[in-house]
């Protein structure tokens, strides 16, 4: 009985399917009526109703607790007789990490790679006008041949992104193309003066060689700039390629975002389809010192993006990327990088609207573990590394404001060398897409560092050793040594929200991060880069804390900002009154540390709206500038409770102190530091 209950509202969405009106193509959401079991049920007979995004592991804090496993998840829909004419295909856009599609028992297609879309065709093993079973097996088990083998994000495991069926005529232009949509916008030149490129589109057909194509190029106010036909193209397995040229295009920018449409229009027999993909016309040029857009250098201020949050865990919804994307611009960033992986193409939607800069990594990633293993020397994984940078390139070209292809991050060049492997990668994305550098993480010295064009430098000097100043240092051996290269720096610390602070000089163990050590950090790091002119950017390590069951209590704590989005650490103020130029702000920091043991008492604000008046009871005090937007007070002598105020222009903040003289520091004994600030191993 609860089997056909089950059975009769999976298929109620589908059924809905006869009724809609057919045309060239249909996309239908394949969102509902999915049951959910795990293989280690001996059956389905306690399957759970599902809609997807779905993910058997649903909080991303749970020490310990991730699930690494292997779902099933079924589905039955009644497809239409009058589909028989047609051709059918299903896309998903993300599996974690492994995933095996069945059609009424006939396998129709594996993918190996959790970050990217895919498609099967699956018309002929479909029964058209009755009922179809749809089977996908998904395993989030670590494998050693399927990237990333090495990461501290949680992979949650499911079918974590949207699916949709495609309907299509005989001859279309193909949904299989690397999990694209078929049309590819290779851009050759961008100038004032004209664009120029070819849009590759690939086509495909059940029975026809030749077909009619005709495409154009629509402006951002509607003009139609460019417009060409293709009588007979051949449909034989290899793309359609058509040069374009736009005159005096309005070139896409943060500051203005300028996007064009690309129509397709395929025909044969009086059948047709039609495809649509936005993109926007740039230069980008990596030269030492400045990423180049439009041949004008932009100073980059980034901040590192993982794929969760307390509330979703990695079923990220459009609402939550609005959300993380809206609180990036108004932190003042203008660039975020995708961390281990891509996100959903809706993100890169926003960002390309909105002007944000992209960095996309591919999953060639080495966490800080020592038992782990990044590169494994065989050709299965090889070829999916290969395979997933393929499909990342293909299915994000289009987006204008991704400016960067990230090949690999924190790698160690022992055991087997993995420098022909990355060359390897390089020219596979330069063959791809010559408009875009390519860029790597790296904490290494060594000629693995000139293999990208780009290089970002992961720093953590005066965290587990030496003191942040030593950053000077190190930038002076940089531009010394190395000025040649295009570097730019990442870095990052844990700081955890309500862990009492220490003084300074005590190292904290992986039980104990205070956020009073991470917000001191950021400062010396902050004012030891605000000179340079040799970096071309500044990463920040990260935007939010991420789950990580490797990580202190489940969690990554190196964000700015709590994996719930609700409390902001110190640092987040620093960089928002550093970089949000539109939107001033005064902050006290350590304001979260109210009990104190210490009598003398210096202050530390944030300011981008002027020079700060502290107050504390009825007493002035002064304060310098210890660094842009930062101001520090003089020493003053407390007792008993304190009332702190701030003001700037018409800000103002206030925070309560609490001397209390026979509080005493935390001597909890300290265990000695490794070079993981999340965890020792």
């Amino acid at each position: 009985m609860k089997e056909h209950v089950v059975k009769k509202y999976a298929l109620l969405g589908l059924l809905l399917l006869a009724t809609l009106p057919l045309g060239a193509r249909e996309i239908h959401p394949l969102n509902e009526g999915w049951r959910f079991f795990y293989a280690s049920e001996p059956n389905s007979d306690n399957a759970r109703f599902v809609t997807l995004p779905h993910s058997w592991n649903n909080n991303p804090t749970a020490e310990g607790s991730l699930r690494e496993t292997t779902g099933l998840y079924q589905n039955d829909l009644r497809v239409p007789a009058e589909w028989a004419s047609k051709r059918v295909f299903i896309r998903f856009y993300g599996a974690q990490n492994v995933m095996d599609l069945f059609v009424n028992g006939r396998h129709a297609g594996e993918h190996r790679g959790g970050a990217t879309a895919f498609a099967f065709e699956i018309t002929d093993k479909l029964r058209f006008g009755a009922e179809n079973s749809l089977l996908a097996i998904v395993s989030n088990a670590a494998r050693t041949n399927v990237l990333p083998t090495s990461a501290e994000m949680n992979f949650y495991g499911g079918l974590y992104r949207e699916a949709e069926l495609i309907v299509t005529e005989r001859t279309a232009v193909s949904p299989l193309y690397l999990g694209t949509d078929g049309v590819l916008v290779r851009q050759r030149t961008a100038t004032r003066e004209k664009a120029e490129g070819e849009i590759e589109i690939h086509l495909t057909s059940k029975s026809e060689t030749a077909c009619t194509v005709a495409v154009d190029i629509t402006a951002p106010d509607g003009r139609k700039v460019f417009a060409d036909r293709v009588q007979h193209a051949k449909v034989d397995g290899r793309p359609l390629k058509i040069a374009y040229t736009v005159p005096t295009p309005k070139l896409w920018s943060p500051a203005t975002p300028d996007l064009y449409t690309v129509n397709v229009a395929v025909s044969k027999d009086g059948c047709s389809d039609r495809m649509s993909v936005r993109t926007g016309f740039r230069r980008i040029e990596a030269v030492p010192g400045a990423l180049q857009l439009n041949g004008t250098g932009i100073p980059v201020r980034g901040v590192v993006l993982y794929h969760d949050n307390a509330l979703s865990a990695g079923t990220l919804t459009p609402a939550d990327y609005d959300y993380d994307l809206e609180a990036v611009r108004t932190l003042g960033a203008n660039a975020l990088r995708s961390a281990v992986m891509p996100h959903a193409q809706y993100l890169y939607d926003r960002c390309d609207e909105q002007g944000m800069l992209v960095w996309i990594d591919t999953p060639l990633q080495r966490a800080q573990f020592l038992s782990d293993a990044a590169y494994y020397a065989t050709p299965a994984f090889e070829q999916n590394g290969l395979q997933q940078l393929q499909e990342i390139i293909a299915q994000n070209i289009n987006h204008p404001s991704v400016v960067m292809w990230g090949l690999f991050s924190r790698l160690r060049n022992t055991g087997d060398d993995v420098r022909p492997y990355l060359r390897r990668l390089h020219e596979t994305a330069r063959t791809l897409d010559p408009s875009r550098p390519t860029v790597a993480v790296s904490d290494k010295n060594g000629d693995i560092n000139y293999i990208t064009e780009m290089i970002v430098w992961r720093q953590a000097i005066g965290w587990d050793k030496g003191h942040p100043d030593d950053l000077l240092i190190w930038l002076e051996r940089l531009a010394k040594g190395w000025p040649h290269l295009c570097s730019a720096i990442q870095y990052g610390a844990p700081g955890v929200i309500g862990h009492s602070d220490v003084p300074l000089h005590n190292k904290p163990t992986a039980y104990r991060l205070p956020e009073g050590r991470q917000t001191h950090f950021h400062e010396e790091y902050a004012r030891c880069l605000q000179n340079d002119s040799l970096l071309w950017g500044v990463w920040i390590e990260n935007m939010f804390d991420y789950g990580s069951v490797r990580g202190h209590n489940g969690t990554n704590n190196m964000g700015l900002t709590t994996i719930d989005r609700r409390q902001h650490k110190d640092a987040y103020y620093l960089y928002k009154a550093m970089w949000n130029r539109q939107e001033p702000t005064l902050h006290i920091a350590g304001k979260r540390n109210v009990r104190r043991h210490s009598a003398q008492q210096t202050f530390r604000v944030y300011s981008s709206a002027g020079e700060p008046l502290l107050t504390v009871g009825a007493d002035t005090i002064a304060m310098n500038e210890y660094a842009p937007c930062q101001y520090r007070s003089d020493t003053v002598e407390l007792a008993g409770r304190a009332e702190v105020k701030v003001r700037a222009g018409k800000l103002q903040d206030k925070a309560i102190v609490l001397i209390d003289n026979a509080a005493k520091p935390n001597n909890r004994s300290v265990l000695p530091q490794t070079t993981n600030p999340q965890k020792t191993n």
